[in-house]
């Protein structure tokens, strides 16, 4: 894990939520901002520069720069970074076939679920996420 302070504030650029989403994303927020893993507001391709100099596996969260998407997880692969769009539907969190109403459970269950059954994704040319 990356480490590195979370931004003293809630983003302002969230679309509009229905008051139960918002609470789900709210809470999530505050927990994700706690963790040493959030890097908030992280292009692409800074992300990616960070990750380069780490070791494979090590990973960390930002805001998605995609309107459609909250938050990105960037990964060190033994390629080079990826970055993988965590989406948020109606109160969830969703990763592949992973979700929960909170974006660090979800990384839990995620980090969880790859070591007996590796995550494909297009993005990662066919290398298995564990």
């Amino acid at each position: 894990v990356l480490p590195s302070p979370a931004p003293p504030s809630l983003p302002d650029r969230f679309r509009m939520f229905r008051s139960c989403e918002w609470e789900v994303l709210e809470r999530s927020l505050n927990i994700l901002q706690a963790s040493d893993f959030y890097w908030g507001p992280l292009s692409v391709g800074e992300a990616h520069a960070k990750l380069q100099r780490e070791p494979v596996g090590t990973y960390l969260v930002r805001d998605s720069s995609q309107g459609n998407c909250l938050f990105s997880l960037s990964v060190r692969m033994p390629t080079g970074p990826v970055s993988l769009r965590i989406s948020f539907q109606e109160g969830y969190f969703r990763l592949k076939n992973w979700f929960s109403d909170c974006v660090v459970r979800l990384l839990e269950l995620v980090v969880a679920g790859t070591r007996n059954n590796p995550l494909h994704f297009d993005e990662m040319g066919g290398t298995p996420l564990v």
